[in-house]
């Protein structure tokens, strides 16, 4: 084993233990936190079997292994801002929603203040 291999299995270990940390704490969700669990474990097979970036390289017809690293995250990465484009597309509905109905009910409790000071008079 090669002393990067090992530099980057005990650097992908203590990521896994933050993640992990994260979580416990409630400042990282399970939803998010699993496209992170995937890519450090994908990242520390690949440290234990260096030949494998070789071997999948060449099932998917790609001659440089570093190629299939950056396509690989690239496409990971855009689905991710897809997802957290939609969940914030969610979000943003919500909030208006809330902000309207908010503003609903400051207007009823406005007309009700109303009501009884002018039948106080």
């Amino acid at each position: 084993m090669t002393r990067i291999q090992i530099i980057t299995i005990i650097i992908n270990v203590l990521f896994l233990l933050y993640i992990s940390r994260l979580i416990v704490k409630g400042r990282l969700r399970e939803e998010y936190a699993i496209v992170w669990l995937i890519c450090t474990l994908a990242m520390l097979v690949f440290s234990f079997w260096a030949e494998g970036l070789d071997v999948m390289s060449k099932l998917f017809g790609i001659h440089v292994p570093a190629n299939l690293v950056f396509t690989g995250f690239i496409f990971i990465i855009l689905i991710y801002l897809l997802h957290l484009s939609v969940v914030n597309s969610k979000l943003q509905r919500h909030v208006t929603k809330i902000t309207q109905e908010l503003a609903l009910m400051k207007e009823k409790l406005e007309q009700g203040s109303e009501e009884t000071h002018d039948k106080t008079k």
